[in-house]
Order: C-alpha cells, then sequence, then structure tokens
C-alpha cells in the first residue's frame, strides 16, 4: 500500500458520494507497501452507526483489465467463507469507478492486525487459511495468467541494469544472472495449478491473536502453481524482516497447517526449494526495480531489495532442501 494518486477532501467526498455507505467523515492515507494508493475511509454508514472502509487507486503496476479478476475474486472467496474482504459495489452496480484517470474501488475493512514478527503458532494458521483459499477458488470461472512470472523478472532485472544492480550489491547481477537461469531451466510446469494470491506477505494477512481474520491484497492473483503460493508465503513467514535468520519453527508450522487442508504431492513437495528461490527471485526484481525507480516524493517506504537476495543464498543451498521434506 501507498499514496502515489494524491485526492483532497473534496475529491474523496465525491467519490465515496457513489457508494451506499453513508457521507465521508474522514480519510487516512496509508504509507506501507509500494503498489497502489490506499486510503483508510470512516463514513456515516448507510445505517447511521459508522462505518470503515479501504479506499485503493490502482496504479501502473495493477492492470486494468484485471480488476474484474480480482475484485470478483474477492465476492467469490468470501462467498466461500474465506476470511477476505467484499468489494463494495456503487449505487450503478459497479465494482469499480475512475478518478484522475484511474480505477478506484472501496473495499470492505476486516478487523485485525497484521504481525511482524510471526509465531510458529500465527505460521500455521496462514499456512492453514492459504489452503483454503486454494480450495476455495476451484470453481472460479475466470483465469489470469501471472504478469509477474520469470519472464518479468528478466525485464524488471534488464531495466535495473548491471549497474543499478551494483548499486545496491556489488555481487546482485553475477547472482541474479546465476539464477534466473538455474530457476527458469528447472520450472515445474505440470504442478497442480489454480488461482493463487501470489503476495501471501504478513502485511497482506490480519490476525486476532493466532487466527487469521483477513487475507489482503489480492492484486497479484492470477491462475499459476498451488505450491509456487506455498513457496511465496514460506519466504516471507519464516524469515526476519531482513532475511538473517530462518525461523525453522514456522517453517514446519506454515507447512503443517496447510496440509491439514490440502496435502501437497509429493512432486509438489521436491520442487518447493527450487520454487522458493523462485519466489525470492520475484520480490527480488521487484524490490531492486522499486529501489532504484520509486519517485523521490511518493509517500512510501521502499523495502530492501537484499533481503531477498539473502533468502535467495538461503533456499539455493542444497544443504537447505530438507526444510521442505
Amino acid at each position: 500500500m501507498a499514496v502515489y494518486t494524491q485526492l483532497g477532501g473534496e475529491a474523496l467526498a465525491e467519490l465515496i458520494g457513489h457508494f451506499d455507505v453513508g457521507a465521508l467523515i474522514s480519510a487516512k492515507g496509508i504509507a506501507e507497501g509500494v503498489s497502489n494508493s490506499n486510503w483508510l475511509i470512516e463514513t456515516t454508514g448507510h445505517d447511521g452507526h459508522g462505518a470503515r472502509y479501504i479506499l485503493t487507486v490502482y496504479e501502473a503496476r495493477t492492470e486494468i483489465a484485471g480488476l474484474p479478476f480480482f475484485l470478483g475474486l474477492l465476492d467469490h472467496l468470501a462467498a466461500k467463507r474465506c476470511p477476505v474482504p467484499r468489494t463494495v459495489h456503487d449505487r450503478a452496480g459497479a465494482a469499480f469507478r475512475m478518478v484522475r484517470g484511474k480505477p478506484a474501488a472501496l473495499i470492505e475493512f476486516l478487523p485485525g492486525v497484521s504481525v511482524e514478527s510471526p509465531t510458529p503458532a500465527q505460521a500455521g494458521a496462514v499456512g492453514a487459511a492459504l489452503a483454503r483459499l486454494h480450495l476455495g477458488a476451484r470453481d472460479f470461472p475466470q483465469n489470469r495468467a501471472n504478469s509477474l512470472g520469470p519472464a518479468q523478472w528478466r525485464t524488471l532485472f534488464t531495466a535495473c541494469g548491471e549497474s543499478g544492480l551494483g548499486s545496491i550489491d556489488p555481487a546482485l547481477a553475477g547472482t541474479v544472472a546465476r539464477q534466473l537461469e538455474r530457476v527458469t531451466a528447472a520450472w515445474p510446469a505440470e504442478l497442480p495449478r489454480g488461482v493463487i494470491h501470489a503476495d501471501l506477505f504478513p502485511d497482506n494477512v490480519l490476525m486476532l491473536g493466532d487466527e487469521v481474520s483477513g487475507l489482503i491484497d489480492f492484486y497479484f492473483a492470477c491462475t499459476d502453481l498451488l505450491a509456487y503460493d506455498v513457496a511465496v508465503t514460506h519466504a516471507a513467514w519464516c524469515f526476519d524482516a531482513a532475511g538473517h535468520r530462518f525461523d525453522a519453527a514456522a517453517s514446519a508450522a506454515l507447512l503443517a497447517g496447510y496440509d491439514s487442508v490440502r496435502a501437497l504431492g509429493a512432486a509438489e513437495r521436491a520442487a518447493l526449494p527450487m520454487l522458493a528461490s523462485a519466489a525470492s527471485l520475484r520480490f527480488l526484481a521487484t524490490r531492486a526495480y522499486d529501489w532504484l525507480h520509486t519517485p523521490a516524493d511518493a509517500l512510501v517506504t521502499r523495502k530492501d531489495p537484499l533481503a531477498f537476495a539473502r533468502r535467495l543464498a538461503f533456499y539455493a543451498d542444497p544443504a537447505q532442501a530438507g526444510i521442505f521434506a
């Protein structure tokens, strides 16, 4: 989340007026993340008792053509009792509107907090919630290709350039070149596929104690390998934020939580070390690009690319393959 598009009080009030949610009381920009502009919205509520929502204005990285997929998926999963927010449709029934030439959507606000240092119990709950998401989306009728797959990682790294990567770390360009070739050559295309979240970091999960109260930010969701989604979530939840320390207990709990709902197949489990390297490359690519290209005046906190270079080194070490056994 971030704020790139600036909207004043009058513009926000006019936009909120198109929804049956009452009058705008307050709007607070949310600075975390890097992809879209977001506000926490408080209104009088359609019943006069007050209500809270998340308003998102979609920036360049989110495809407008993908919005029916993203927003329809939220409603589909919510109907399956997965802990996801519903889309608030406007008075004409539309899931999103245009503002300043960009699409904007109003999303249900869910209670809970994002944890910075997950416990094994919380990691296990997230693993189970991810598996329920995968099962709940099995009959979702839409498909969407992964817009941040291996080909796009290569494009992003090329846009960074060797000198740009070198400004982040002198060894980074060489590491990227070697690992891209290794991962793309070994990509396991025949594993089970379905709708995946593809970005299930702790800041995209709301917790109430050890229970998952919300899975949010589905704007990288797509149709891809289910085991790749497990690998992304593993990389996100089983290390400290800087990627220095691996939490073996959280790893075991996350995988056990997932298996308790949807058991990974033998081929999926065997592919996890390589897919975890792939997940590390994906976030290394976007973080490196954002590190070098984020506008200086954006209300956003850039994220350290080397946190995923460290994860990549961990997963690429054959001695670590046993963590997925």
